[in-house]
């Protein structure tokens, strides 16, 4: 017991420092290129100092997405190492064997994959909001959807009698404090007819689901009073009303954090923000299905690390002879980069044949699992 509490020392601390100079140097190549990116968009209040504190703040998700990556990597570089210097010979010579070996890095994973959910449930979240807010602030703008006329969301509500009405709420963009502007709000009666047709400018969000809305103009819409079987046939069948108002009260499902969503994709939310926009979905009969994708590969990914350091473990039979450390490297790069694009190949396959949600984002990872089981069999074997 104690010589395998040696190598796993010594294993950890092979691992743990090549990975920190890894992640280090894959992080500062992406903010780089994000930076590059990002100065397309300077213009006006958005100078180059904002477009980098703006890139950085963006860099917590960035350490998320490539924490696999980097663990892959370094622990390839440290076991060709071990294996072209004969190191890891010895170990096994001594008794290790692998299936000790293996659970020996999954236990060194631990600490990492607990890193990779704190960054993408606490850190990366809260950053990735706050960078686009600082955005938007310098460029005085609002954010919208991809739709020209803003972000279209179902609603519910109850009327004066306790029926429920169904609202179709537009919003033309959401302010980095919060607030929204440019809504338009379509309300049907229980028969799905349109009843209300409510034009605001501003509103804000007092809590416990009310919203203050501000210069509304609103439209109602009744049953003409000559509207029974007798009635002239060129006669209008309903009448219209309109009236204005300063300030108006709204009760509605919909909150900041649901609308939030116009800031961060669903792949950079909080499994807890993407959570509580589903069950806002479900309660309004539409599709979760890409949400619901984003949801689980949430909860998978932390647990791709032990994938990782399971397929670089085969990389510490390969003697030197059978190929020099860089090109393992390499190897491990580009087995890394194929994780990345078939993670997120999967989730478009996913969305696209409408596969179950957990299965789009537990495939990739058993996929490369068995490979990686495969591959110790194999050099185990010979």
């Amino acid at each position: 017991m104690r010589v395998l509490h040696v190598y796993e020392r010594y294993f950890a601390r092979l691992i743990y420092s090549v990975f920190a100079f890894i992640l280090f140097a894959v992080l500062a190549l992406f903010v780089f290129f994000d930076m590059l990116n990002e100065l397309e968009n300077v213009t006006g209040g958005y100078t180059s100092l904002i477009a980098f504190f703006h890139v950085v703040l963006q860099a917590p998700t960035r350490i998320y997405e490539v924490l696999p990556i980097a663990a892959l990597i370094s622990a390839i570089y440290v076991f060709s190492q071990l294996a072209s210097q004969s190191e890891f010979t010895i170990f096994r010579v001594a008794g290790l064997n692998t299936r000790q070996a293996l659970f020996s890095l999954f236990k060194l994973a631990v600490p990492l994959a607990i890193a990779t959910f704190l960054f993408g449930e606490f850190i990366g979240p809260q950053t990735e909001q706050y960078a686009q807010k600082v955005k938007l602030d310098s460029l005085g703008a609002t954010v919208s959807s991809g739709f020209r006329s803003g972000v279209w969301v179902k609603d519910r509500a109850r009327d004066a009698n306790g029926g429920e009405l169904t609202r179709f709420v537009n919003v033309a963009g959401l302010r980095p404090d919060q607030s929204i502007n440019g809504i338009t709000i379509y309300e049907f009666d229980s028969d799905y007819r349109l009843s209300v047709i409510r034009v605001a400018e501003e509103g804000h969000y007092e809590g416990n689901q009310s919203w203050q809305l501000s210069k509304v103009t609103e439209t109602r819409f009744a049953e003409a009073a000559n509207a029974g079987g007798n009635r002239d046939p060129l006669a209008a069948a309903f009448r219209a009303t309109r009236e204005s108002f300063g300030n108006m009260r709204m009760v509605s499902e919909l909150t900041p954090q649901i609308l939030s969503v116009l800031l961060v994709t669903p792949e950079r939310m909080s499994t807890l923000d993407l959570f509580r926009y589903i069950r806002h979905l479900r309660d309004n009969k539409q599709d979760t299905q890409r949400y619901e994708i984003a949801f689980w590969k949430k909860v998978v990914y932390p647990l791709t690390l032990f994938v990782m350091v399971a397929l670089a473990l085969p990389f510490a039979y390969l003697h030197a002879r059978a190929g020099a450390v860089g090109v393992k490297v390499f190897g491990g790069i580009m087995l890394g980069l194929s994780f990345h694009l078939s993670n997120t190949l999967f989730s478009h396959v996913g969305l696209l044949h409408t596969w179950p949600p957990i299965v789009s984002a537990l495939l990739p990872g058993t996929l490369y699992l068995l490979v990686a089981l495969t591959a110790l069999r194999w050099v185990d074997r010979h």
